[in-house]
């Protein structure tokens, strides 16, 4: 697919993978749209990309903020990439220490978060994005969902963030099937350590460690490696339907 001087939607683009994917886009000619609760940062990183870059602030759990971000990002009737980064993690066992289980809201609202977010963006961009010209083969644009290695390698405490990503993977092949009809594919990517601003609040000593546990690269994953991998696929129109990890190798124990 030909993605200069297309749009995209990019949800949790004020930082980490997200940021890293805008930058990369930009770059290569798309007008960006970072869409991210931190409007103070999220303006910062529009700022800094420069061109026709935007932002909207919003919470991608709200349905009404998508729809908005979606509008803003499909002004102009060519948008035809969507990432969606937005989502975090959490850490608790089925039961804890005392015996008692897991709490209830926490786990909701993790799905919430990683899992409905990602479907309220992924269903209003698709349905803005099967209305425009299609390109070379009737394609008219490309979702690429942030899974996680945690979706298959779930570690001890990680039952509802494993959770919520392995929903991310279970949604691509039915998604990309339901969007083949209008030209649209869907993907995930399924990213191992990577050094965002969540693992660099970790003491040096703790980085190192979850470093030397790559197979290969012995190091943390750059998020600018994920930005361009989505720039790959977002060109790459052979790419549908399949989850991609981007990991070193990594196999996480459990833990």
């Amino acid at each position: 697919m030909e993605i200069n001087g297309s749009s995209a939607i990019i949800t949790g683009g004020a930082s980490g993978l997200g940021e890293a994917t805008a930058r990369k886009l930009a770059a290569e000619g798309v007008r960006v749209t970072v869409f991210d609760r931190n409007e103070e940062r999220g303006r910062e990183v529009v700022a800094e990309i420069g061109g026709s870059a935007n932002f909207v602030g919003g919470d991608v759990t709200d349905p009404e903020h998508c729809q908005k971000a979606v509008d803003q990002a499909a002004d102009g009737g060519n948008l035809r990439i969507v990432v969606n980064c937005a989502g975090t993690g959490w850490v608790g066992r089925v039961i804890n220490r005392d015996g008692s289980p897991h709490e209830l809201g926490v786990f909701q609202f993790i799905q919430t978060l990683n899992v409905i977010g990602t479907f309220n963006v992924m269903t209003r961009a698709a349905s803005a994005m099967a209305t425009i010209e299609p390109q070379a083969d009737g394609e008219r644009g490309v979702i690429v969902n942030t899974a996680s290695v945690a979706a298959f390698d779930g570690q001890i405490g990680q039952l509802a963030y494993s959770a919520s990503k392995g929903a991310i993977v279970g949604m691509t092949l039915p998604a990309a099937r339901d969007l083949a009809v209008v030209g649209i594919r869907v993907l995930a990517i399924a990213p191992g350590l990577f050094d965002t601003p969540l693992l660099a609040l970790l003491p040096d000593e703790a980085r190192e460690a979850l470093a030397q546990s790559v197979n290969f690269p012995k190091r943390l994953g750059n998020p600018a490696e994920f930005g361009e991998l989505v720039a790959h696929i977002a060109k790459n129109s052979y790419l549908n339907a399949e989850v991609i990890r981007l990991d070193g190798g990594i196999r996480m124990p459990p833990k």
